[in-house]
């Protein structure tokens, strides 16, 4: 089969332009593979939370882009992300999405065994190797880890290549909307708390990336899901209390200079994030006694700037997004051009009133969830455009509003700015081409 961008740079490179981009980054099966090749290996991507593995020998499995991964507990407290294979036969060591595994990994196919850093422990009939290379070989070092991996703050990241940018330099100021999400606990630290919800979605990962960053469609898409829930309010009678699914419906309804005024705020390596000045989520009800907490952990002016602070969506390139206000992430899975498993996680405020959780519970299954009617109005859009994309007359996907010829990655913009996506597929173009 003959390769159009493998070895072709300008080929590739043509695909992302100023202001526009090929249908071929959505629905080409040769540029999927090379993204999982190229730009999900030379990246940092989030692997987990450290809270999923609190105790030695816990463990969790994942996927860095096609890579199947645990991220695991080791005995001296320290959190190792290993390649999900046994070095002998390649056996996939387990494929429990998490369990505790106690002191060693146990391969189920000849019961070679590992300690939790990957290192060897044992392996039956031992005689059989001596006297052959076996010791010189890569199976003797025992599981393969991935070699980089950064525990910030809890979000624990891995870059599958040994070289490429460091952590601090990949994501730069972008950490600031992990820091102001773990700093809303008054104990400063944060808990998975509540499951995960898993939602398969028949379209390029890419689309919900953009799509979180995108605020001209919320009025329009969601207006037969959460601007029927607002019309039931009203005609209900607004003088009783509102309810927690209305507060949380109603800014979906919001006009376009709500969102124009949000701002965003983009930065380099893809990175940014929506409601620069407020959000969809400043207006929430405030929760008795949380704020008297935060102020006894930082002191008021501190207490008052983390609070103030409410980003609507941060993107972490190439796939994950943040949520601080709610304490929410969607990591968005590749499993294919048209194939995209998304996971949405919530978490606990450590010494925090219980009620933020239970908003933050409500929200996602209101919002996220396979159950949710705002869910399956992006789903709809997002399964369309994959279709759409394969008829021909126009072969290009627009990124025209309110592009600046010479934009820079570091920048604050109108929040209905298309600059984002544009940001996304210009670090996306640079990581592509880095092999070439």
């Amino acid at each position: 089969m003959t390769s159009r961008y493998r070895d072709n740079p300008q080929a590739l490179s043509a695909l992302v332009r100023d202001a526009e981009v090929h249908r071929d980054v959505y629905i080409d099966p040769e540029i999927f593979t090379l993204e999982m090749e190229r730009l999900f290996a030379n990246t940092w991507v989030y692997v987990g939370h450290d809270s999923q593995v609190p105790n030695t020998g816990d463990y969790f499995g994942t996927t860095i882009g096609a890579q199947p991964v645990l991220m695991v507990r080791h005995e001296d407290s320290t959190v190792h992300v290993l390649y999900n294979r046994c070095p002998h036969k390649g056996t996939r060591i387990t494929t429990e999405t998490c369990g505790n595994t106690g002191r060693f990994f146990r391969c189920p196919y000849h019961a070679w065994s590992f300690r939790t850093d990957g290192s060897p422990a044992a392996l039956p009939l031992p005689s059989g190797y001596e006297n052959t290379p076996f010791a010189d070989s890569q199976a003797a070092q025992g599981m393969t880890p991935v070699r980089h991996v950064h525990n910030y703050r809890g979000f624990v990241f891995a870059r599958l290549s040994v070289d490429g940018p460091d952590f601090a330099t990949f994501f730069g100021e972008s950490l600031s909307s992990i820091d102001n999400m773990v700093d809303r606990s008054p104990a400063g630290r944060l808990e998975v708390a509540g499951g995960v919800l898993r939602y398969m979605h028949n379209c390029n990962w890419k689309m919900l990336v953009e799509n979180q960053t995108d605020t001209c469609h919320p009025m329009v898409a969601h207006m037969s899901s959460a601007g029927t829930a607002i019309e039931l309010w009203k005609r209900a009678g607004s003088q009783n209390p509102k309810p927690m699914a209305v507060e949380i419906y109603a800014p979906f309804m919001s006009p376009y200079e709500f969102f124009e005024n949000m701002g965003i705020r983009t930065w380099d390596n893809g990175h940014g994030h929506t409601g620069v000045h407020h959000s969809i989520h400043s207006n929430y009800s405030a929760v008795p006694g949380y704020f008297e907490q935060m102020v006894a952990a930082y002191g008021e002016p501190r207490a008052k700037a983390i609070l103030d602070e409410n980003r609507h969506n941060t993107i972490y390139f190439p796939n994950l997004m943040v949520k601080g206000p709610i304490q929410l992430l969607r990591l968005f899975k590749p499993l294919g051009p048209d194939r995209t498993l998304v996971e949405s996680w919530t978490f606990r405020l450590v010494d925090a009133p219980d009620f933020l959780l239970e908003r933050t519970l409500v929200y996602n299954r209101l919002i996220n969830a396979p159950t949710s009617v705002v869910g399956h109005d992006d789903l709809e859009m997002y399964e369309r455009a994959q279709e759409g994309l394969h008829a021909d007359g126009n072969p290009w996907v627009n990124l025209h509003r309110l592009y600046q010829p010479g934009e820079t990655a570091l920048a604050v913009d109108n929040g209905t700015t298309e600059r984002q996506m544009r940001n996304q597929f210009r670090a996306w173009a640079r990581y592509m081409a880095a092999e070439i």
